[in-house]
């Protein structure tokens, strides 16, 4: 069972001196002489980072994992690691801001050329071209929760020799295994559920395939994304109580998204955990839990939504997500500020548009926050 996963996830590699926990090995210097390994932080070779890449592979049902800085280095390393000049690659539509910011602004800088594709396989068929390495998915996607078919994905990049990759962040391997569905390789920015108090940043990378190791390591040693040992120490240790923290997140999500359902305050509400969301047929074969994120669509002019969300007293107004704590955000004006107006709205991410990441609280104290903030900004 995931639970006693998390917290027993390997049973080699323990701690010194009989302790039950690990070790925080902070050094930078190693003797190599007799080592059959060079260990070096920059070579992401040290004790806790093999560690984490051990206990994250293990969650994901991967063969090796990596410990890196960020989430966006997760994400920038596997797919620098398996493009260059001259190729061709295919992205979900709605992606985490940074993601996209990286695929429309850097990736063509490099010569590498980028298409993006709806949920539907025939599109993505059609999208494949000769020159095509990647197919890069975010399921559920950032903002707006869109769900994407992951095995239907992965089987016709099989039939083409394509590698997938999957940012795997909303979803935690909790409640969705890309893996077990044929993805080759899994991202996460470990900042937001797998570090869950909002203290911690650092990213992971997981993969099925041995041979897509060595490149995907030496183009991590090449661009410094190096996680040090204590932010291991601390990622791991915040790992024993994910299955726990992502089981209420998604009972609590799943009750609010309810709450704002056919609410006249409310115009929209994305979770796929919905009946009425176009993705819950997908998501309910493919996850075993829905996530603590959803967004809505306030029926509210701009300085009522910056009024919404001043009003709220439980729920804050925070950057980043996936923490203990309830946070809310206008995507506009956060993680997708950087894209154009156009690509915004082609986007459906309008001003009136927001995304709250559910914590623990007890949920009924959260349907009472949205309601009284709705009531303090837009009346009855």
């Amino acid at each position: 069972m995931m639970e006693t996963l998390c917290v027993h996830p390997i049973h080699d590699l323990q701690g010194g001196g009989g302790s039950l926990l690990p070790d925080i090995r902070p050094s930078t210097a190693y003797r190599y002489l007799e080592s059959e390994i060079l260990q070096y932080p920059g070579f992401h070779t040290t004790y806790n980072q093999i560690r984490l890449g051990e206990v994250m592979a293990k969650l994901e049902h991967g063969s090796w994992g990596l410990a890196l800085s960020s989430g966006m280095a997760a994400i920038t390393t596997a797919i620098l690691g398996l493009v260059k000049e001259g190729d061709h690659m295919i992205c979900t539509r709605e992606l985490y801001g940074g993601t996209r910011k990286f695929a429309e602004y850097e990736l063509p800088r490099r010569g590498i050329e980028v298409s993006y594709v709806g949920s539907s396989p025939m599109e993505l068929e059609n999208a494949i071209t000769d020159r095509t390495k990647i197919i890069f998915m975010e399921t559920p996607s950032n903002p707006l929760l869109d769900i994407f078919p992951l095995k239907a994905f992965t089987e016709v990049a099989k039939q083409y020799g394509l590698t997938t990759i999957v940012d795997n962040t909303f979803a935690t391997p909790i409640n969705q295994l890309p893996l077990s569905l044929g993805v080759d390789i899994v991202v996460h920015s470990g900042t937001k559920f797998l570090g869950g108090h909002n203290d911690l940043f650092f990213g992971v990378l997981v993969g099925s395939r041995e041979s897509d190791r060595e490149t995907i390591y030496r183009t991590a040693k090449l661009y410094g994304g190096a996680l040090a040992a204590q932010e291991c120490y601390q990622a791991e240790r915040s790992i024993k109580t994910l299955a726990l923290r992502v089981e209420r997140q998604n009972d609590n999500a799943m009750a609010v998204a309810q709450f704002l359902y056919g609410n006249p305050l409310v115009e929209a509400v994305y979770y796929p955990g919905l009946e009425s969301h176009s993705g819950h047929k997908v998501a309910k074969a493919q996850m075993t839990g829905y996530g603590g994120i959803l967004s809505f669509t306030l029926r509210a002019l701009d300085n009522q939504v910056d009024k919404f969300l001043r009003a709220l007293t439980v729920i804050q107004p925070t950057l980043s997500l996936g923490g203990v704590e309830s946070i809310i955000c206008a995507p506009s004006a956060t993680s997708h500020k950087d894209l154009t107006p156009d690509q915004r709205m082609a986007s459906g991410i309008t001003g009136n548009l927001l995304r709250l990441s559910v914590g623990i609280e007890d949920k009924e104290d959260l349907k009472r926050d949205l309601q009284q903030a709705m009531k303090a900004s837009l009346g009855q």
